[in-house]
């Protein structure tokens, strides 16, 4: 059985002590049911670490760091901008977003989105989880929500902007996505403006897309287009 894995986004050096939020140490004790003597694993972007619990209070847990079980790696550029959406179907994009590989989630408004805020701790939350769970070094980072407008304002050129577009009859082409950075533009469940849409498509980066000849909810939507830009760079 694998050992239980913890983010620590603090530097963590091979054979030094150090204590674990009062979360983390809930989280062990309360829930997880952990003792001292138990190991552990601990992670961020530098690689992953074992660790063995040594002390535990009510409120703190002190661990030694053993060895480095795993080297970090390259990490590819692959964002996700997606515009808002209501609570449930948007805890389920961050937490499929994070396991799939995504490095950034760009939070957007637009002129057809009901929700116009994002709890970002909470959200930060949950793409931790889903990273500590899915094997993976880096949670997503999370932009503050950001304006349809601001955001194609600002686009780098150096990205592929990959439109999931619902009036495009073109597939996916895969030299568009290929070891490339990528940003993948989803829309909300009312679909973009014409306005937004000319906007979208007057940058010389974008390329759009189709998904599938069905109408696709959001949440939908976000896990397909990242599932078939890993299917084309062949990682996951």
């Amino acid at each position: 059985m694998k050992n239980l894995r913890l983010y620590q986004p603090n530097l963590i050096e091979e054979n030094s002590t150090i204590k674990l939020s009062k979360e983390h140490s809930h989280y062990l004790f309360s829930v997880m049911r952990k003792k001292v003597g138990d190991k552990i694993n601990l992670f961020n972007k530098q690689g992953e670490w074992s660790a063995k619990i040594i002390n535990t209070s009510k409120n703190e847990t002190e661990i030694t760091l053993l060895e480095k079980i795993k080297i970090a790696k390259a990490t590819k550029n692959l964002e996700l901008a997606i515009c808002l959406v209501k609570k449930n179907p948007m805890d389920l994009i961050l937490q499929k977003a994070a396991e799939l590989g995504v490095s950034k989630i760009i939070p957007i408004v637009s002129e057809r989105t009901e929700v116009k805020e994002l709890n970002h701790e909470r959200a930060m939350k949950i793409v931790i989880e889903a990273t500590e769970q899915s094997n993976q070094l880096s949670p997503p980072a999370i932009t503050q929500v950001t304006k349809l407008n601001d955001f194609i304002d600002q686009f780098k050129g150096q990205n592929q902007l990959l439109f999931a577009d619902v009036n495009s009859k073109n597939a996916l082409d895969k030299n568009k996505a290929q070891g490339k950075n990528v940003s993948i533009l989803i829309g909300p469940e009312g679909d973009f403006s014409p306005d937004e849409r000319a906007l979208i498509t007057s940058k010389s980066s974008t390329y759009c897309f189709s998904l599938s000849s069905n109408i696709l909810r959001t949440d939908t939507a976000v896990i397909a287009a990242i599932s078939l830009v890993n299917f084309i760079n062949n990682s996951y």
